[in-house]
């Protein structure tokens, strides 16, 4: 097997994460058998398969209730510092939910996580689209738009403390929050700070991955809907001169089997066994949350009950069939603008480490070759899988 440091030489790659399964009930919202577990233990041991094996980044679910098929859930940013206190090269990406979490606290705690870890804590800002959890915990629970413009402070705020003179401090007057001449130490050691990472569909998604954050997370979707969406990004970006800035990166639920007609049926029985009731309560939440968005095309927004099924529209993606077929559409991802994939697995217990072993290499050969750079060449090999 190629050494994880020689398979990630090259600057120009494409990198890998996976979803930590720091909550219960796995990655797909289903009453197949799933061999994942959720507690540390396990969860050490798959972050360090991963980074022994490829992956590059890893991403903590935050959950404040009970919702989705999770019943219990560990909280994010301590689940994200234990994993990297027991890895040493992967980077874990602490999911962060403003309203509960104020950026004062969160630029401290993260600053000092920067530090133990040499770098290595990342952050993915989430607007929030579970209005019972909100009030559940107290909070106030924002229209879409505003929800979207309270992570737009928030995340100006991180940017701000994080890198503000040592002499002059951080200064900011919003809506929402508000500091004058706070002045952070120690300052992370990531430069020019950690990476925010944060998504949606709506136009105040995009227009936040625009101007704030480093990179912009997507639901899977059809092909046009990728172009659409990255240009749209992009385009957006100009105004801030950020178009060449800002990354992108793309949710899938990952099925890889010895024939594509296993890894299809695959795919079938868990959404035949579908746990009916929670798939349901999930619809009515997000796709209420997503309608309220100005363009009507929130997160969700458009997705059937079997694409709900599985975090983020992962199963649209596409990244089921054999280890050829999936390496082949990667890199078609990649020539679209791709810059990260998300994955989830069924079984994590195998399955992280076969991906790792089987489809990482396949892609890095594929980039060797020059594949993944023309977006017309890789459509026209791979492109009918993705059409609606």
């Amino acid at each position: 097997m190629t050494d994880a440091s020689t398979l990630n030489s090259d600057p120009d790659r494409l990198f890998f994460a996976y979803w930590v399964p720091n909550v219960s009930g796995g990655l797909v919202v289903s009453k197949i058998p799933q061999n994942t577990g959720w507690d540390l233990k396990s969860n050490v041991r798959y972050a360090r398969t991963a980074e022994s094996v490829g992956f590059e980044y890893a991403l903590t679910q935050i959950r404040f209730t009970a919702s989705y098929s999770a019943a219990s859930q560990h909280e994010s940013v301590s689940f994200s510092q234990a994993l990297l206190h027991h890895t040493e090269k992967l980077k874990v990406i602490a999911a962060i939910l403003p309203g509960p979490w104020n950026p004062a606290v969160v630029a401290k705690q993260v600053a000092s996580i920067d530090n133990y870890t040499d770098g290595r804590i990342a952050v993915n800002i989430v607007s929030g689209w579970n209005k019972s959890e909100f009030h559940s915990i107290g909070e106030w629970w924002l229209d879409h738009a505003e929800r979207y413009r309270r992570s737009y402070e928030f995340m100006k705020c991180l940017r701000g403390i994080w890198t503000a003179p040592e002499d002059e401090g951080f200064t900011f007057a919003g809506d929402f929050y508000r500091f004058r001449n706070y002045k952070l130490s120690p300052k992370p050691v990531a430069s020019p700070h950690p990476e925010i990472f944060q998504g949606g569909n709506s136009d105040d998604a995009k227009n936040n991955g625009a101007e704030v954050s480093d990179w912009y997370f997507m639901n899977g979707m059809d092909l046009e809907g990728f172009r659409t969406q990255i240009a749209d990004v992009k385009e957006r970006a100009k105004k801030f001169g950020r178009e060449n800035i800002v990354k992108f990166a793309v949710n899938a639920f990952v099925i890889v089997r010895d024939t594509e007609e296993e890894a299809i049926r695959t795919l079938q029985e868990i959404q035949g066994k579908a746990d009916v009731e929670a798939v349901e309560a999930f619809k009515k939440e997000v796709q209420n949350a997503g309608a309220s968005a100005s363009n009507k095309q929130g997160m969700w927004s458009t997705s059937t009950f079997k694409d709900l099924v599985q975090y983020n529209d992962g199963f649209k993606t596409k990244l089921i069939g054999t280890k050829e077929q999936v390496a082949e559409r990667i890199v078609l991802l990649k020539s679209l603008g791709v810059n990260l994939v998300l994955t989830g697995f069924l079984n994590y217990e195998d399955e992280v480490e076969a991906f790792g072993k089987n489809v990482i290499p396949l892609v890095r050969e594929l980039e060797k070759q020059g594949r993944g750079k023309d977006e017309a060449f890789e459509i026209e090999r791979t492109g009918d899988v993705y059409r609606k």
